[in-house]
């Protein structure tokens, strides 16, 4: 760790963290400093840096944003709270550690540089064979940074990761959040008011293992992880901040707060759904039968057709079967479309 990086002082004077992670897109030197209130600031890279209170914690939090360069709103929020931490403004009683994944693609207006990186994740970053780039290099580090996190949290600290994002499409639910698979283990009730609080009704329960950021923290570090769609994608400046304040609000008082109190469960207030299957994209020749601004969660009847690939067609196979995340020119090999039907809170559910 450089004993006094240079940037230190402008940082500690604006807390603007995301300018000096976007100045710096694929390397920042380590650096650290304490607030006036106490907390240690750890500046471990460009867009990773951790708060420390100084008082004893439960919780350990991720909060991770620009996974998606392109995706601004997620950005803005939580430019906003490292803003407010670093000039004293918000005092926190978590340990809390943001990441802003991909400063580069954030300068570029893009998903990604070079390939999706929320597809790298639990280990896909280094396959045999597979060249390596700045986005893989990435999500090295980035799974390194969020283990050493947890690694140092208090004995018996509850984790989460809250990796936020907004979609290309418009959605007929315009927040929701993908749950990981659990590999058998419960879903949590608390988690879901949680999400409510954010003004997040609608969840999506995935069925197998995946390669996103947010199934890392689940599956490795036993976090309550998500992803959290916030809205659609929108240019910086043209987000309507106000349509996030629930969410805000929910995040700071997680962070800021020793315990926070949620209303009683009401299985009513959620529209649950289970991942019916998967469409892989294998062939060049690849496309859907719908308009490039259908939403997501649109249903189909069954019969109607879903997807082409190549010389084979895909139709629904349930009545109502819903599409989520519609994606033509996804790379060969990679997820072109969800599929989702209705489910209800079960003794799964604790």
């Amino acid at each position: 760790m450089s004993a006094n990086p240079s940037y230190l002082n402008e940082l500690k004077q604006t807390g603007d963290f995301l300018t000096l992670s976007r100045n710096n897109e694929w390397h920042l030197d380590a650096g650290e400093f304490v607030l006036d209130n106490g907390t240690r600031v750890n500046i471990h890279d460009t867009g990773v840096i951790e708060f420390q209170p100084a008082v004893k914690t439960t919780k350990d939090v991720v909060y991770s944003s620009a996974v998606h360069g392109n995706e601004t709103a997620p950005i803005e929020i939580c430019d906003a709270l490292i803003t407010q931490i670093i000039n004293g403004e918000l005092i926190l009683k978590q340990r809390a550690l943001f990441i802003y994944g991909n400063p580069q693609s954030i300068n570029i207006g893009l998903r990604f540089v070079e390939e999706n990186l929320n597809r790298l994740f639990n280990g896909y970053h280094t396959v045999e064979g597979v060249p390596m780039n700045n986005e893989r290099t990435r999500a090295a580090k980035l799974e390194q940074y969020v283990s050493d996190f947890y690694a140092r949290g208090e004995l018996g600290s509850s984790r989460c990761h809250y990796d936020l994002h907004t979609a290309i499409r418009g959605s007929k639910n315009e927040k929701f959040a993908v749950y990981p698979f659990l590999h058998g283990k419960p879903w949590k009730k608390s988690q879901l008011q949680f999400l409510l609080s954010c003004g997040v009704n609608t969840v999506l329960m995935m069925k197998s293992p995946a390669t996103t950021f947010s199934y890392y923290s689940s599956f490795v570090h036993g976090a309550d992880s998500f992803t959290v769609e916030l809205g659609q994608v929108k240019p910086f400046g043209e987000n309507d901040m106000t349509r996030f304040e629930k969410t805000k609000q929910t995040l700071t008082a997680l962070i800021s707060q020793n315990e926070v109190q949620y209303p009683k469960f009401n299985a009513n207030d959620f529209e649950l759904f289970a991942v019916h299957r998967t469409i892989n994209r294998t062939q060049d020749d690849f496309s859907f039968p719908f308009s490039d601004d259908a939403e997501n969660f649109t249903g189909f009847a069954k019969g109607e057709l879903l997807a082409t690939d190549g010389d084979t067609p895909f139709y629904a196979n349930v009545e109502g079967e819903a599409i989520i995340f519609p994606n033509a020119n996804v790379a060969l090999g990679q997820r072109a479309l969800l599929t989702v039907i209705p489910m209800n809170i079960d003794s799964n559910f604790v």
